[in-house]
């Protein structure tokens, strides 16, 4: 894929403000494109849409191909007669800068069963017709899913390696005494689905007719806990007990001595190659479905993987492994055609990445906040006279501080190396404005930004910090008063001074 020079924002749709708690696929989320439309912008850029389980990450889903309910507009619900003013009357109070993801779960889960509820009982004809296509239509991975979340309700929560054998292992008897006995709760988890895609067909629609397209990640490897890993067992390492052998992570490196323990269970490439890479040209079919470009995170995944067995508690024990990628991306270009894919090539990239990389004539990816680091920075990859021109540039990603924070925090050699290279001497409050130019001005052909830097927000606005879990991560929300249209203007300034 070739790209053309142009830019775009970083946001994901969790961080829309709006009444609920956390942003939905309604009002917000246009006037969030009208925006990027009068700024000139090209792309949206998204995280996973996936369904969230234990610690909120969108990188770690129940499915790779199911979209997540908290998106789904609930004033949109109202309008269509499936939720009632009443329905809202108990609403728990919501901060409007932070997603409360516990609260999430419980309050909005019982929306949606109200929602269903009302469905069902009335069984509208407008409605029921289309729901029924889109069973039809995405049963590939809806009934599997459907299945999955309602045994894993009835088991109260827990993994599918720890429900009874039967279920555990899918034995044909068990799952078809399961769908009689789950009937009801499958049938709403499918609804929820139809809700969550009508309403994102719709916002691309509405993105479209604006010249905005969508970019969106999906993370190399599945959840433990997914229906795909439950569904697709034998396309993973497991044993005769659902417990994986290997699991994913990286090696020990300048952050981490111990390396990073992952635990998403390791694709059998020899066992997918057998069937054509099925499974894989599946997932991407259904990423079209979400997407205009596909991001895909921890590319070099697919050129080697960091194999560490299982149980482990650091990911030292590891060993690289090789893996399928060009024979996978090559039986996907050959079913669907070329691809638009951006690979996510940060950090240390081994000749074999790269090949990978450009056979397929995958952009790559650069990030800004990299670029100052080590003793002689003149030789850094990230610089943007290094850049290559099919790339992709940021000033920083969901894993990095906003611009503002790093500067802030930032090493004084790094900042020493910055204002060497700018001639400058920038402040806190400039700086990410004259990080956002360099990105601009850089001849990789696209440039994306994350909101936080182009509202100069510092470190309590950060979407995720790598390696931790708690409230902290995945829960930003930004207030609607700064999204303004002089904000726009001066966007879309810098947007046409620089060929974008």
């Amino acid at each position: 894929m070739t790209l053309q020079r142009s830019s775009g924002i970083l946001l994901h749709p969790t961080s829309l403000p709006g009444p609920y708690g956390i942003g939905e696929l309604g009002a917000q989320a246009r006037h969030f494109i009208d925006w990027l439309a009068h700024a000139g912008q090209k792309y949206w850029q998204v995280m996973p849409l996936g369904p969230t389980g234990y610690g909120d990450s969108p990188y770690q889903a129940f499915s790779a191909f199911a979209g997540n309910p908290y998106l789904i507009d609930l004033t949109a619900l109202k309008d269509e007669g499936l939720l009632t003013e009443a329905d809202f009357v108990a609403m728990p109070p919501f901060d409007p800068y932070k997603v409360d993801f516990g609260t999430q779960f419980v309050w909005r889960n019982q929306m949606l069963d109200r929602a269903y509820a009302k469905f069902a009982f009335d069984g509208q004809s407008d409605l029921k017709a289309d729901f029924d296509k889109f069973k039809r239509e995405e049963a590939d991975w809806l009934d599997d899913y459907a299945l999955f979340m309602a045994l894993k309700t009835a088991h109260g929560g827990l993994p599918w390696n720890a429900w009874e054998a039967g279920a555990r292992d899918r034995d044909p008897q068990a799952l078809a005494a399961a769908k009689d006995r789950l009937a009801g709760a499958i049938d709403r988890v499918q609804f929820v689905q139809f809700l969550f895609f009508r309403q994102w067909r719709a916002i691309r629609e509405y993105a479209r007719e604006r010249g905005v397209e969508v970019i969106g990640d999906i993370p190399i490897f599945v959840a433990m806990d997914s229906s795909d890993a439950w569904a697709n067992r034998d396309q993973f390492f497991f044993d005769d007990l659902g417990q994986p052998t290997v699991v994913a992570g990286v090696p020990p490196d300048y952050f981490s001595e111990t390396g990073q323990l992952w635990g998403n269970p390791l694709y059998n490439w020899k066992k997918m190659q057998e069937d054509g890479f099925k499974w894989w040209i599946e997932r991407f079919q259904g990423s079209l479905k979400l997407y205009d470009i596909i991001r895909i995170d921890h590319f070099r995944g697919f050129a080697a993987y960091w194999e560490i067995p299982f149980p482990a508690e650091t990911a030292i024990q590891g060993q690289w492994v090789p893996a399928l990628g060009h024979e996978m991306f090559a039986a996907v270009r050959e079913a669907l055609g070329v691809l638009p894919i951006i690979a996510e090539d940060l950090g240390v990239i081994t000749p074999d990445v790269e090949k990978l990389r450009d056979d397929f004539e995958f952009p790559g990816m650069a990030v800004l906040q990299f670029a100052f680091g080590g003793g002689d920075f003149s030789v850094n990859d990230f610089l943007p006279e290094n850049l290559r021109v099919n790339q992709v540039v940021y000033t920083g990603t969901h894993d990095n501080d906003t611009s503002r924070g790093w500067w802030a925090n930032a090493d004084e050699s790094e900042k020493h190396n910055f204002r060497v290279y700018t001639h400058s001497d920038p402040t806190e409050e400039s700086f990410a404005g004259q990080l956002m130019r360099l990105a601009f001005e850089s001849r990789a052909a696209l440039a994306v930004v994350p909101l936080q830097d182009v509202l100069n927000l510092g470190t309590e606005a950060r979407m995720n910090l790598p390696g931790t879990t708690g409230d902290h991560n995945w829960t930003w929300r930004y207030n609607p008063a700064l999204l303004l249209p002089s904000l726009a203007d001066s966007l879309r300034t810098l947007t046409e001074q620089t060929g974008r």
